[in-house]
């Protein structure tokens, strides 16, 4: 993959954004170059030209889903299918959804494995978070540990 400016940008509907600092922060701590509208698309910025270096100079976007981001945001479903477009199969992981609350994603952002946080505590969901972001990044999950031997 080339030089990219961000990591991740994150793709949210206003309803969402407390979900996309929290996600945007967590993975900032983590490390991660984050690109994000609410902290990054400041007064005087070309909205525009924001979202196209969004969408050319980030190695992924992290979809916030939720029925409002499925069912309302244009942008959001822009966002997304401009990732798609340069990985529909998949291989490099560039389209990275995280389902923030129940919800069913349909047609090809239904294909696409997503990062579960729905119903989880703060410490729970911020570790699943950062596990499954690295393991998206790594093409892999092995455990850290060996696993129960199934047989007598």
């Amino acid at each position: 993959m080339p030089a990219y400016d961000h990591d991740f940008f994150v793709s949210y509907t206003g309803a969402d954004q407390e979900w996309a600092e929290w996600i945007s922060w967590a993975l900032e701590e983590a490390g991660y170059r984050i690109l994000v509208q609410v902290w990054d698309f400041v007064p005087g910025a070309n909205w525009v030209n924001e979202m196209q270096k969004g969408v050319t100079k980030a190695a992924r976007v992290l979809a916030v889903l939720s029925p409002d981001y499925l069912e309302n945001s244009k942008f959001g479903t822009a966002e997304w299918q401009a990732f798609w477009r340069g990985d529909p199969d998949g291989e490099k992981r560039r389209v990275l959804p995280v389902r923030v609350e129940r919800c069913a994603p349909e047609g090809l952002l239904g294909g696409i494995v997503y990062i579960d946080l729905v119903g989880l505590a703060k410490e729970e969901a911020e570790k699943i978070l950062i596990d499954r972001v690295r393991a998206s990044l790594a093409g892999r999950v092995r455990p850290t540990s060996p696993p129960h031997f199934p047989g007598r």
